[in-house]
């Protein structure tokens, strides 16, 4: 039996929840209340979310006020579904950027992770994720993105492996399933960041 539709309907399943939970936060328009530009990135924006509750964005203001990014926050934060929120300063990095991360619990008692990145203009990381994702979709075809989903929906409990990890195995060396995702990443160590043009 061909087990396509099944990975591909869980996944769509939760890309549909995804997108309920940033309507049902607003999200969007509480960063947008402050007049930031608010991207989606990562694996809801590309279609590739399964079995990790995430929700990523990447958040720019100009100029940068983190009076604006605490606003913002403030916002989200009325609604009664989030029910924490962490803060990591991290501008005077190379990262250049304050980090937000708030979990909501659905109503079917689910946690979400919402991380919201908000990046100083002159930052090297300003617009590269949205690049990335960009080239991933334009990559993928119906093949590629089901072995994703599969290597994704492989990972024991307790196991971390980045997204990015698999989309470049998978698209740029031809892994395809998850043990051959472990070989690869054994073969390939990146504790950092990993870049996809690499």
């Amino acid at each position: 039996m061909d087990s396509q539709p099944d990975i591909m309907a869980i996944a769509n399943s939760y890309q549909q929840q995804a997108y309920k939970v940033i309507e049902d936060t607003a999200v969007i328009d509480a960063w947008k209340s402050v007049g930031a530009q608010i991207n989606l990135v990562g694996s809801v924006k590309m279609g590739l979310l399964i079995k990790k509750r995430d929700i990523d964005f990447h958040i720019y203001t100009n100029p940068f006020s983190l009076k604006d990014s605490f606003a913002a926050i403030a916002r989200l934060a009325e609604n009664k579904r989030i029910k924490d929120i962490c803060y990591t300063n991290l501008l005077e990095t190379d990262e250049k950027c304050i980090e937000w991360h708030a979990w909501y619990i659905d109503d079917q008692s689910n946690q979400w992770q919402i991380d919201m990145i908000h990046i100083l203009t002159q930052s090297q990381y300003a617009g590269k994720f949205e690049a990335v994702a960009d080239q991933i979709m334009s990559m993928l075809t119906d093949e590629t993105r089901k072995t994703i989903l599969e290597i994704k929906n492989s990972i024991p409990e307790g196991e971390r492996i980045k997204g990015i990890e698999i989309y470049k195995a998978v698209l740029k060396y031809g892994i395809r399933d998850y043990n051959g995702m472990i070989k690869w990443r054994e073969a390939n160590p990146n504790p950092g960041i990993v870049d996809f043009d690499i």
